[in-house]
């Protein structure tokens, strides 16, 4: 089983558009709707950033990333149930992974605050792939890594971008509707699955919570 992370393990939406937010603001000098600022959430930082405004995208990420980091431990949450979940599949013996396009420093801090509640046995970061989500190769290293094949193996994500990166690699997805993105992007993006709650997904994944 592999797992995106913002928005699927961990409630990280409101912290992701607050902080795009404060970026957008201190270097653009203006704001930007809600939907246009998660509307990137899944891919590389860099990447959303260069469509907020090409010319400025590393002052973008700085700036995102320092009010970011500052805030984290005060906005970062967690989704009931997904604990739960993720302490029932590591029971039944699946191998856990995790592949996120977050920063490798970020998504430290983040297990600083909220420490996972079982061994991730893979955990894919964006500094471990040269391309990255809707790309395959995450997904792949994650399964080099557990040493797993695409026939095998779920992801689960909750942005349109995790669906295609599973296509690409040949893994089965299933689409979360409790982070960033709405049921209908998702069900436009043809997923195998789509669950609205952990409860949901462990039915679907024929486990007990």
């Amino acid at each position: 089983m592999l797992f995106d992370l913002d928005g699927t393990l961990v409630d990280t939406i409101g912290l992701i558009v607050a902080s795009h937010r404060h970026a957008v603001t201190t270097v653009l000098g203006r704001d930007l709707p809600d939907d246009v600022l998660r509307s990137g959430i899944g891919r590389p930082l860099i990447e959303q950033m260069r469509v907020f405004d090409p010319d400025h995208a590393d002052e973008l990420l700085a700036t995102y990333r320092t009010w970011n980091h500052a805030n984290t431990e005060r906005l970062l949450a967690k989704y009931p149930g997904v604990d739960e979940l993720l302490v029932a599949l590591d029971a039944a013996g699946v191998q856990i992974g995790v592949v996120t396009s977050k920063a490798r420093d970020a998504v430290d801090l983040a297990f600083r605050i909220l420490p996972p509640p079982v061994r991730y046995r893979a955990l894919v970061t964006h500094e471990d792939t040269t391309s990255h989500k809707p790309g395959p190769e995450p997904l792949l290293h994650a399964l080099q890594l557990l040493g797993s094949g695409p026939a095998d193996a779920v992801y689960v994500g909750d942005a349109r971008y995790d669906v295609e990166a599973a296509r690409a690699a040949g893994i089965a997805s299933v689409a979360v509707a409790w982070g960033a993105g709405d049921r209908d992007s998702l069900e436009a993006a043809a997923p195998d699955a789509i669950a609205d709650t952990p409860q949901d997904l462990a039915a679907l994944l024929g486990v007990e919570m």
